[in-house]
């Protein structure tokens, strides 16, 4: 356990716990919408702190980041817990563990230890991933922290559910973000996910003023996020922060409480693809389609494939310190380390 740092004391030993945008009063005792935070008699304690469920070596391209130091490693970590109930989560069984069970389990590994995992195995970030990295925040921030004055980029996969407070803290460490972005309908956040949508419009908003990279994903679920004008206002949204913001719209299959619904129709891919290019988006990628097209970086000016992908490899890379070599447009991202 350690004491958290995003949180404030309140009457009849309450607390009120910053570290997400829940903002839970936590009574003695009990803890917080996430399953990892808890009250103990007036001190707020962060249950998974040093506790790592999943630590592994993956390309960048499987957070996905495309345009984030295309080819490199990053070392990915994650633990128990969630601040959303996805219907749909494909990592359930460790999102969801400390609500279904009360259980936190994971493997001692604390943030020095993270970075020299990440140094060993030549990676070039640390991807705070899985789950959801900000209801594991002190331990991701004091990684975080550590990672930078070793040269070592971080990058967070995220639902986007971060304070403001818990954003503003950890934003000068942070160098690239995904970030989930599961609908344009607040009824669906609440319905799917038990949370609401404007935080997560304001987490990306904010990322952007603070110079973060970021990328967005969409889980394209049929009959749930899948409408055209919704799409529409999606790729508006995303056009509004920044065109050259990567939009990666990914095929669902069923899992978890959601095995009712078929598998994303390839067509609705290309068609949700297509609204994002007809907004302005100048770069709009194709998930869970392995060896489409979509897959590809291509010069938004002249077509020219830029970046040749197949899964989460890079088969080829012809840009030119972030141009294309054919037309010379510049293509926004991180190429460098």
């Amino acid at each position: 356990m350690k004491e958290a740092k995003l949180y404030k004391k309140k009457e009849n030993g309450k607390v009120e716990c910053f570290t997400c945008a829940h903002k839970c009063t936590i009574s003695p005792g009990k803890r917080g919408i996430c399953g990892v935070m808890e009250n103990r008699e007036g001190i707020l304690y962060s249950l998974v702190y040093g506790k790592t469920i999943a630590a592994n070596t993956d390309p960048i391209e499987k957070k996905p980041l495309f345009h984030f130091l295309p080819g490199t490693l990053s070392f990915s970590m994650a633990t128990v817990g969630c601040n959303m109930q996805c219907k749909h989560c494909q990592n359930a069984d460790i999102s969801q563990m400390p609500r279904v069970n009360n259980n936190i389990v994971g493997e001692k590994l604390l943030p020095e230890e993270i970075v020299q995992a990440a140094l060993h195995n030549k990676c070039e970030s640390i991807a705070y991933t899985y789950t959801e990295p900000s209801i594991f925040w002190d331990y991701a921030f004091d990684t975080a922290k550590l990672a930078k004055e070793k040269g070592i980029k971080n990058v967070f996969v995220t639902n986007g559910y971060f304070s403001q407070e818990s954003f503003q803290k950890i934003s000068e460490y942070m160098d690239g973000a995904n970030v989930d972005l599961k609908s344009f309908n607040d009824q669906t956040y609440k319905e799917i996910c038990g949370a609401r949508l404007k935080p997560v419009l304001e987490t990306i908003e904010r990322m952007k003023a603070a110079d973060v990279w970021v990328e967005v994903t969409t889980l394209l679920i049929p009959n749930v996020n899948d409408f055209n004008q919704e799409l529409k206002e999606m790729a508006d949204f995303i056009k509004r922060c920044d065109p050259d913001m990567p939009w990666h719209i990914s095929r669902f299959f069923p899992t978890y409480k959601m095995l009712d619904k078929p598998p994303t129709q390839v067509e609705s891919i290309w068609r949700a693809m297509e609204i994002g290019h007809e907004a302005g988006l100048h770069f709009v990628f194709a998930g869970n389609l392995r060896g489409d097209e979509g897959e590809n970086t291509y010069c938004y000016a002249c077509g020219t494939r830029l970046i040749h992908r197949i899964g989460f490899q890079v088969k080829e890379n012809i840009l030119k310190d972030g141009k294309c070599p054919q037309c010379g447009t510049e293509i926004k991202g991180v190429w460098e380390i």
